[in-house]
């Protein structure tokens, strides 16, 4: 039958994310709008953005918080183009986003010592092959696949080269082992549901060094420059940023780190999102025409959640637009690159009411698109 109850907040989306409970634009700080990114005003509450990220995430005090243009993926291209070409690079890849980095740094940057380490939609490469001499490339977790990495036990603490991690959809949400971690970056619209266009890039000691020690034998534009006369560019991680930012956006960062604060820091948000997983993991076992991406539970992501289902391509097509119509469930559709099934968000800003709400109403599509 179809089902009468439908999620509060139905947006599923993978990115931009739900936002947190209870938002509303009324509630954001708006003295700064309209002042400039460089007033006092302005570089404080860049700077607040830094210091409550960096105590949120339980970030080691000699660690570098910036927030740079482009959102996750200008921060990625970003340290790559800058620290890159100083060791051979380990990539490792699932996805598509994963793919990208390797694309770029194959193609674009055309670096001559390159392995690429590669591993089908719902499995993970062999991360023993890493060398720790090399500097490694990975995702945290792989957002179109479904896939995460489940710790950093196979990064060497005595490592050479450097760890470069894209963690846009795991951080906040999974614990993120920050010593194995060199460069690591996000962006507000993933697991906090912030807004659009900025990035997040963290560096240990170990990345600033290689800043400084080491010069690209390519050009940089200006948004990638990280340093002036050989001595990293301090300003951009105490809230100077590189280009101008949005204000606006910046405040509804701020709020979504006063909500993390208040439920409870990191430890209710990683709680909040694996509830959410759990949800999910109820119903799979109980309906077999559903499947977890994820080659096992190990590494199942609890923020990207994907499934593949027993169906035709043009039937899982049918059964969203189904949830769509219905306002039951947006944006869940599987990423137009990944195998066709279904991706729900399931992170900390999310509901679990609102996930079990959904659920009966993924069995009426799925009868409604799969019936003869």
């Amino acid at each position: 039958m179809k089902p009468t109850v439908k999620p509060t907040v139905p947006n599923f989306s993978s990115g931009p994310c739900c936002k947190r409970p209870g938002y509303a634009l009324s509630a954001l700080n708006t003295d700064i709008l309209g002042r400039s990114h460089r007033s006092s005003l302005g570089k404080a509450r860049l700077a607040k953005a830094i210091t409550e990220t960096k105590a949120i995430l339980g970030i080691p005090a000699d660690y570098r918080v910036g927030i740079v243009p482009a959102s996750d993926t200008g921060a990625f291209e970003m340290a790559m183009w800058t620290m890159l070409g100083a060791r051979p690079v380990d990539a490792f890849c699932w996805e598509s986003f994963g793919e990208g980095w390797v694309t770029d740094i194959q193609k674009q940057l055309k670096l001559p010592n390159v392995r690429v380490f590669q591993a089908p939609y719902g499995q993970l490469p062999d991360f023993a092959q890493a060398n720790p001499a090399h500097d490694i490339i990975f995702t945290w977790n792989g957002t179109t696949g479904g896939v995460k990495v489940p710790n950093g036990d196979w990064i060497r603490d005595d490592r050479e080269g450097l760890t470069f991690c894209d963690a846009t959809s795991a951080v906040f949400a999974m614990e993120m082992p920050w010593s194995k971690l060199d460069v690591v970056t996000y962006s507000w619209q993933k697991v906090l549901g912030g807004e659009g266009a900025h990035g997040v890039l963290i560096l240990s000691p170990r990345a600033v060094a290689r800043l400084e020690s080491y010069k690209p034998a390519w050009p940089l534009p200006k948004i990638f420059r990280l340093t002036k006369g050989g001595k990293l560019l301090e300003e951009i991680f105490e809230g100077s940023t590189i280009n101008t930012p949005s204000m606006l956006a910046n405040e509804d960062y701020l709020d979504a780190l006063a909500w993390a604060k208040s439920i409870g820091g990191l430890p209710a948000l990683i709680k909040r999102s694996e509830d959410n997983l759990a949800a999910f993991e109820r119903f799979v076992a109980t309906h077999p025409w559903i499947k977890f991406l994820a080659a096992t539970k190990e590494i199942r992501s609890n923020t990207s959640v994907c499934f593949t289902l027993d169906a035709t391509p043009d039937q899982v097509k049918k059964m969203v637009k189904l949830l769509e119509t219905e306002k039951a469930a947006y944006d869940c559709g599987a990423y137009k690159d990944a195998p066709p099934g279904l991706r729900f968000w399931c992170g900390a800003t999310v509901e679990t009411s609102d996930i079990e709400k959904a659920l009966p109403w993924l069995e009426w599509a799925y009868a409604e698109a799969t019936k003869a």
